[in-house]
């Protein structure tokens, strides 16, 4: 039973738009028709191998390809400049690249000519100074055909810049690349197709070029008359030879156009699907845990200062061998503040001075910093190996002993048997764990981790945090790691920094953020109910209406923040008479469930959502369900009051 076949588009294309639409395949296929329909089949080959036929196709090759030369020397860096450097007159520049594009090839031959002849601006000069002469020289040929078609090279490329991630570059400067190192070793591999795309494109451009070249260069048989000149020749003496090398021209031109597929932007290809044999659940090996941390070489201690101002405005001081979690909900700052460490964003400026020395001014690359970013941020086109190993080779480790250490944290981390793998062959478990590994073996002064064990299963990033912290033990530098989870925060973490907005609320020991948050989202992260309010002489104001009655309260008129474990909120079908001096009727409009008990979030009219946590044979015997009307008590000694 065959299925039958659904459009993309849902149904058939109106006649309106599709009459006119074959209307101009029909009119781009008629004249190509024509040359198939004129060529002279049985003299074709006669007509090819004519000598200046085959004189003129030497030629055309030859400019083109040195066409092709000067416009990688020129356009890569040039389109790297338009893509990634902002600086005043981009539109400007942009236009003169396109200009070649839409400029008739006559004006521009008689532009090079008033600007590389005899008597053009620069042609005098270049005669008397390198006795150089370009109009009516094959060097006059290659110079017409890049200018018309280096901006295909330029255009393709700067789409594929675009499209790349500008995260791969900075990590890559965060491991101590410069940044021609990072051009040549992560920028031009991953934008390979946009490369190959925009030189075949330059090359079929250069190949059929005419009318710059007949005006700047001239006609010369040997010399300036390419493969286009000479069908223009034939045109007026044997109109069927110029049908034959007409269609060679238009042969080539589609072989290219064909190969490209329409990648006309060369936009890098997106990563491969995972095809990891081993996915995010498989077992870090016991050696992996087990292998004790490298300590630091004796003197290798690196404390930590910055003054961070612009949207996040703080100060941070840490030991050797510190580590940092730092929390806040979205929008917080946290991953500025680590940029700003970084020396990678202009919305905050971040004064920094590691072990006694000041890298403020220093570019990212030499700073000692090594950054693992929410993605892992994986070279795709190098091993686990390769990747691993990029730090110490961009500091000069010679290749065997790079990656004889980057194999050690491979195996460390539980992923030696997969170095040779490359990104798109790991699972995001895997690719998490090899992305940790490149950023410990840099040999960092600051390793700044932005939620590093996101991508990882339960299972798996128990087993990381363990290795994490063991290695963090020995680290005789300063760790900061952006995290949402709180078993993170106090399991990897010496303080925890909450930021809000910039700013930060709280910085402190784990123990004391757990106890007395002074952040709603941090209670809310720690699994708490909190709400905002100001002290009174009856309890407590809730900023969202209504009143919380505490044991112990600060003075009237304090901002405060009132904390409620889940736990501590009872929940009755009927209004309770005991001892709760919190008592709110309520509505049921979640249950989700935690571990081994249930989480019942809870609306009312008189204070903010509250969740309580109880027991499900509690929950039965209620009979509670979604909707359903309830009464909740709080006692006051369960309600914790955290002055502002």
């Amino acid at each position: 039973m065959q299925r039958p076949r659904v459009g993309k588009s849902g149904g058939r294309p109106p006649l309106l738009l599709a009459l006119p639409a074959l209307a101009a395949v029909a009119f781009l296929a008629l004249p190509l028709a024509g040359v198939l329909a004129r060529t002279e089949w049985g003299e074709l080959g006669g007509h090819l191998s004519s000598p200046g036929t085959v004189e003129a196709l030497k030629l055309s090759l030859l400019v083109s390809v040195w066409a092709l030369g000067l416009s990688l020397l020129l356009g890569v860096p040039l389109a790297w400049l338009l893509a990634r450097v902002p600086f005043p007159g981009k539109a400007f520049v942009r236009s003169l690249v396109l200009l070649p594009m839409v400029l008739p090839p006559t004006v521009g031959g008689v532009a090079l000519l008033l600007a590389f002849g005899r008597r053009g601006l620069l042609g005098p000069w270049l005669e008397d100074t390198f006795g150089v002469t370009l109009p009516f020289h094959t060097s006059g040929a290659v110079l017409a055909a890049t200018f018309v078609a280096m901006p295909f090279l330029v255009i393709s490329l700067e789409g594929a810049l675009g499209g790349l991630r500008p995260r791969y570059e900075e990590t890559a400067a965060s491991l101590g690349a410069s940044p021609v190192r990072v051009f040549f070793t992560v920028t031009l591999p991953m934008v390979a197709p946009g490369v190959v795309a925009g030189a075949a494109l330059t090359w079929a451009r250069a190949l059929g070029e005419f009318g710059a070249t007949i005006t700047f260069a001239g006609n010369l048989p040997g010399a300036t008359q390419t493969l286009p000149l000479q069908v223009y020749l034939l045109l007026q003496d044997a109109p069927e030879a110029a049908t034959s090398v007409s269609l060679l021209l238009l042969a080539i031109a589609m072989t290219v156009l064909v190969t490209l597929r329409g990648r006309w932007t060369g936009a890098p290809a997106d990563r491969a699907p995972r095809t990891a044999h081993e996915g995010d659940t498989d077992p870090v090996p016991a050696e992996a845990t087990a292998a004790a941390p490298r300590p630091a070489p004796p003197g290798e201690r690196w404390s930590m200062h910055a003054e961070v101002t612009g949207f996040t405005r703080l100060t941070l001081d840490a030991g050797p061998g510190t580590t940092i979690a730092v929390v806040g909900p979205n929008g917080a700052g946290k991953t500025t503040l680590l940029r700003a460490l970084l020396g990678l964003t202009p919305r905050a400026h971040a004064d920094l001075i590691l072990g006694g020395t000041d890298v403020t001014d220093l570019p990212p690359h030499r700073r000692r910093v090594a950054w693992v970013p929410q993605d892992g941020a994986l070279f795709p086109h190098m091993s686990a190996l390769t990747n691993t190993a990029y730090g110490l080779r961009a500091r000069g480790v010679p290749r065997a002993e790079a990656r004889r250490e980057a194999q050690t944290w491979l195996d460390r981390l539980g992923v030696g048997h997969l170095a040779h793998r490359r990104p798109g062959q790991l699972s995001g478990g895997q690719a998490g764990r090899v992305a940790l590994a490149r950023a410990l073996a840099a040999r960092p002064r600051l390793l700044v981790l932005d939620e590093p064990l996101a991508a990882l299963d339960q299972t798996t990033r128990s087993h990381v945090r363990h290795t994490l912290r063991t290695h963090l033990a020995g680290f005789g530098g300063v760790c900061l790691i952006v995290t949402h989870d709180p078993v993170e925060a106090v399991s990897l973490a010496d303080r925890v920094l909450v930021l809000d907005e910039g700013r930060a609320l709280q910085d402190a020991a784990p123990a004391e953020v757990t106890r007395h948050p002074r952040s709603p989202w941090v209670a809310r992260m720690l699994g708490r109910n909190a709400w905002p309010g100001t002290a009174t002489a009856d309890g407590l104001a809730l900023d969202a209406g209504g009143t919380l009655i505490a044991a112990e309260a600060p003075p009237a008129g304090t901002a405060a923040l009132a904390i409620v474990a889940p736990e501590a909120v009872s929940v009755h079908r009927e209004k309770p008479t005991g001892s709760p001096r919190n008592v709110w009727p309520g509505t049921v409009r979640e249950i989700t469930a935690s571990g081994s008990r249930l989480r019942v979030l809870i609306t009312s009219d008189r204070v903010p959502d509250l969740v309580a946590e109880i027991t499900p044979q509690a929950a039965a015997e209620l009979g509670l369900a979604d909707g359903a009307p309830v009464w909740t008590g709080v006692k006051a000694t369960e309600v914790t009051v955290v002055a502002l």
